[in-house]
């Protein structure tokens, strides 16, 4: 018997609802998808988007950090954040620091390995200067934008292999590591690695942003929920200060030099481009 997409959610829409009516769920639950990101890529607005779906669970705090800051607290810890998940429900968290932290692809296939993960991209030169507004408006960076993007490499040398093999955070592993972060075939590449493309699934946060509906189908599909409310409206969540549209010329055409790998790895690989 040919089984088809739609046939197929409609067959896991019944048996959630099987699961609701007789309470049937793991003792200790644990979520059956990720948002690992990226920053300042829309992470939000996809928390509220999905917080509106009725058949999925988010914790009430959007970022658990389990699997990057707070994995010393042990599964147990983890899992009783989402004790009060109904039976039935979907179950989820988004913490898009995820994407970034060398050792959370492993973590959390060690964790469960048939974990659904979400990530979000935003223009890598975009995302770049987002990312240092934010930490400059919290007093996270005291630099100049030239300034940090010159120390970054020097801030975060040998980091990443101190986090593979120990773990733990670094504050500038985490607040400035500007370009870094939008190297997303470094990071993407660990993902798949784990849990296979096909489970994987590359959003741009531009078409969230922009409200495209074809990006709200694809996250249906992917965690095979039956269609969003007709009248689901995509929040634009944590919009910026404009900031970045005073950034020099110079500026903005160094960071497309330094990109120019990922944004061709993201052509060839993803099909997602961005206008530069």
């Amino acid at each position: 018997m040919i089984t088809t997409k739609k046939g197929n959610l409609r067959l896991k829409e019944v048996q959630r609802k099987v699961k609701s009516k007789l309470g049937l769920r793991e003792i200790n639950p644990r979520p059956h998808f990720l948002g690992v990101g990226t920053q300042k890529g829309g992470t939000t607005t996809l928390y509220q988007l999905l917080k509106k779906h009725p058949e999925i669970h988010l914790p009430e705090n959007k970022e658990i950090h389990f699997f990057t800051k707070y994995y010393d607290r042990g599964e147990n810890w983890y899992r009783s954040q989402f004790k009060d998940a109904p039976a039935g429900k979907i179950r989820g968290e988004i913490t898009p620091y995820y994407l970034f932290y060398a050792a959370a692809p492993q973590r959390i296939h060690r964790f469960r390995t048939d974990m659904k993960i979400i990530a979000l991209v935003r223009n890598p030169i975009e995302r770049t200067l987002s990312q240092y507004f934010h930490s400059y408006r919290l007093k996270r960076e005291t630099l100049t934008l030239e300034k940090a993007l010159a120390a970054e490499q020097e801030r975060l040398n040998g980091i990443e292999e101190k986090i593979l093999v120990h773990g733990g955070n670094n504050l500038s592993y985490q607040e400035h590591s500007y370009v870094s972060r939008s190297r997303y075939e470094t990071q993407l590449e660990r993902y798949f690695n784990f849990f296979g493309k096909e489970n994987v699934l590359v959003l741009r946060s531009e078409d969230l942003f922009d409200g495209n509906r074809n990006a709200v189908i694809a996250i249906q599909e992917h965690l095979e929920l039956a269609p969003f409310p007709k009248d689901t409206v995509i929040p634009r969540a944590n919009q910026g200060f404009s900031e970045s549209d005073k950034v020099s010329q110079k500026i903005r055409e160094r960071l497309k030099g330094e990109f120019q790998a990922t944004f061709r790895w993201m052509k060839e690989t993803l099909n997602i481009e961005w206008n530069t």
